[in-house]
């Protein structure tokens, strides 16, 4: 997991793939707006780290498709601006 600092705007967790462009997409509007926020590249992770990740993506997209983006426990799925921005009250 990596934390990248910023403004609060509750509590701020994106699920990724390190080859994902949408991911990337996701991780550089977040950027853009200057929040804090987590991420971790599942795809990097391995064994126990690797399935945890996996239950979480799970518990909030059961499409377990990246990006999985949640905010003060809404969920985004995918890139969408729109609803990002709409989820942190910008």
């Amino acid at each position: 997991m990596k934390h990248v600092e910023g403004k609060k705007k509750g509590t701020i967790l994106l699920y990724a793939l390190s080859t994902c462009g949408w991911c990337s997409k996701t991780k550089k509007l977040l950027d853009e707006l200057g929040v804090e926020y987590s991420f971790v590249d599942v795809d990097l992770l391995e064994g126990e780290g690797r399935k945890e990740a996996m239950k979480e993506v799970g518990r909030w997209n059961p499409s377990m498709s990246f990006p999985t983006l949640v905010i003060s426990d809404k969920c985004v799925i995918g890139f969408d601006e729109a609803k990002i921005k709409k989820a942190l009250g910008s």
